[in-house]
C-alpha cells in the first residue's frame, strides 16, 4: 500500500519544499510554509475507446453575443462595452477602496434585465442591505446569499441558472473537500478553477473580488491571473479624491483602459470629463508643464512639476513622485550634455499629478521643458501641451497617435502644441504648433 508523502508549501507564492523552513527561499517571506498531505499517486491506466472529438475551424460556429451593459459609463468603458456572458473576471484593490460598493451598483443595473446572484462572504445580509439602501438602489430581482462553500455555490448556480454571479470575495470561498484554510494557495487555485469551469460550461458571467498584498499585487497564486478573462484594479487617486478603475487584462476589450469615479455617500459616481479637473487646478507658473498620456483609448491630461535648486550636498538629490526617477535622470543628463546646463549640481524634485503611471517615452519632451522652466524660473507659454520623445543624441522624435491627443487638446482650449519637427499632424484647429528638431531649439521658449 502506497504511503502518503508530506511536503511543505508556501501560502504566499506556492513554493514547495520537502522540509519545513522558517523563510521561504522563493519569496523570502517568514512563517508561510504549511505542511500538506499529498495523496498517493495512482498508476496510469489506459482508457480504450475514450477519445476526444477534434474540430476544424470551419466546423466551429461563432455568433455575436450581447454584452451585459449598465448605465455606469466608466464601468462599461473599462470592461470593453460590457461584461461578456460566460466570462470570468476579478476586481481587486485595497481594503475599503470601494470594490463592494461598485459591484453593488453594477449588480443593481444588471438585475433590471437579467437574473443576478450575489454571494457575500465578508458581510452579513443585513450589512449588505444597509449598504444597498444607502446607495439608493431598488431591485427586488437581485438575490443575495452569504454561502461560502464552493460546492453549494456551484450546485445552486447549475440548478437556478443565473445570468450573472458575483462573489465577494474569492479569498473567503472554500472547498469542503480541501482541508486547508480559505485564502490559501491550494484553496484559491481549486476555487478559481471550478468557478472558471462553471462560467464556461454553463455560460454564466462570473465576477469575483480579490485582495491585494502589501506590495500592491493581487493576492494568491500567479495562476489566478492566468485563469480569469479580465483583471480590474480599483485604486485611489489622492489629488482629486477619486477612484481609478484600471483594466490590466481583458480578453474581450482594450487593456490599460481606465475609468474615474467620485466616492460619495450615494456610491461611486462616474466622472467622464476628468481632464476638466486638471484644467481647473493648473496654474501658469514656472516648473509646470501639461502633457497628454493615452490610457487605453482615452487621452488624459497630466501635470508635470519640477523644482531645481543648487544642491547643498556632495551628491545631488533626485526625488520623483508618480514617475520613474530614472527617466528624470536620463532627460536631465541629455540636457546637461547638449545645453551645458549643470543639472548634476542641482537637487531635482519632480512630481506627476493624477495618480497615473507613464509607461512610454512620449513624456520626454514635457519632462525636458519642465526642468528647463524650473531652472530658468520662466513659465512655458500659457495653454501649452508638449508631446515628443527625446533621444540620447538630443533629437526630438515623433510619437504615435498624435491626432488623438491634439483633438482632446483642441476640445479643452489649448492653443499651443509643442511636437517634433517631422511629426505628421492631420488635426486642424490648434492656433500655434511649435515644431522643434532638437533640445537646442527648446531654449527659444525661455529668452533671457
Amino acid at each position: 500500500m502506497a504511503k502518503h508523502s508530506n511536503y511543505f508549501q508556501c501560502q504566499n507564492c506556492g513554493h514547495q519544499s520537502p522540509k519545513w523552513q522558517g523563510c521561504c527561499p522563493e519569496c523570502k517571506k517568514w512563517n508561510t510554509l504549511e505542511e500538506i498531505t499529498a495523496l498517493p499517486s495512482q498508476p496510469k491506466t489506459s482508457t480504450p475507446g475514450k477519445v476526444t472529438q477534434m474540430q476544424s475551424l470551419d466546423e466551429i460556429s461563432t455568433q455575436e453575443v450581447a454584452r451585459f451593459t449598465t448605465d455606469i459609463s466608466e464601468w462599461d468603458r473599462v470592461t470593453g462595452n460590457g461584461i461578456v456572458p460566460g466570462s470570468f473576471s476579478i476586481v481587486t484593490g485595497d481594503p475599503g477602496i470601494g470594490k463592494s460598493t461598485l459591484l453593488l451598483q453594477v449588480c443593481s443595473q444588471f438585475a433590471q434585465k437579467h437574473k443576478v446572484f450575489y454571494f457575500s462572504t465578508e458581510e452579513s445580509l443585513s450589512q449588505v442591505k444597509l449598504r444597498f439602501s444607502r446607495l439608493n438602489n431598488s431591485s427586488n430581482k437581485l438575490l443575495f446569499s452569504t454561502q461560502a462553500t464552493l460546492e453549494i455555490i456551484i450546485e445552486t448556480c447549475k440548478q437556478e441558472k443565473p445570468d450573472i454571479v458575483i462573489i465577494d470575495s474569492i479569498q473567503n470561498i472554500y472547498s469542503s473537500e480541501n482541508f486547508s484554510l480559505p485564502g490559501t494557495i491550494t484553496q484559491l487555485r481549486e476555487t478559481a478553477f471550478y468557478l472558471m469551469k462553471l462560467a464556461k460550461d454553463h455560460n454564466i458571467a462570473t465576477i469575483v473580488t480579490g485582495h491585494i498584498t502589501k506590495e500592491g499585487q493581487m493576492a494568491g497564486p500567479k495562476i489566478l491571473e492566468h485563469i480569469v478573462d479580465a483583471v480590474f484594479y480599483l485604486q485611489k487617486e489622492d489629488k482629486w479624491q477619486t477612484r481609478i478603475l484600471r483594466s490590466e487584462k481583458n480578453r474581450f476589450g482594450s487593456i490599460n483602459e481606465i475609468g474615474f469615479f467620485a466616492m460619495t455617500g450615494q456610491g461611486m459616481i462616474p466622472i467622464e470629463n476628468i481632464n476638466q479637473h486638471l484644467i481647473n487646478d493648473t496654474k501658469h507658473t514656472p516648473g509646470s508643464v501639461i502633457i497628454s498620456s493615452l490610457e487605453g483609448t482615452r487621452p488624459v491630461f497630466l501635470e508635470l512639476q519640477a523644482l531645481c535648486i543648487q544642491t547643498q550636498f556632495s551628491v545631488a538629490q533626485r526625488v520623483a513622485t508618480g514617475i520613474d526617477h530614472k527617466q528624470i535622470v536620463l532627460v536631465a543628463a541629455i540636457l546637461e550634455k547638449y545645453l551645458h546646463i549643470k543639472f548634476s549640481s542641482c537637487d531635482i524634485f519632480f512630481k506627476l499629478s493624477g495618480g497615473i503611471k507613464i509607461k512610454d517615452n512620449s513624456a520626454d519632451l514635457g519632462i525636458a521643458l519642465t526642468l528647463l522652466s524650473s531652472y530658468f524660473q520662466k513659465p512655458v507659454p500659457a495653454k501649452t501641451i508638449a508631446l515628443g520623445e527625446v533621444s540620447l543624441t538630443g533629437l526630438i522624435k515623433p510619437i504615435q497617435n498624435i491626432d488623438i491627443h491634439a483633438k482632446e487638446a483642441i476640445k479643452f482650449g489649448f492653443d499651443n502644441l509643442i511636437i517634433a519637427h517631422d511629426q505628421k499632424l492631420e488635426t486642424k484647429g490648434t492656433k500655434h504648433v511649435h515644431k522643434f528638431k532638437s533640445v537646442y531649439d527648446l531654449l527659444s521658449l525661455f529668452p533671457e
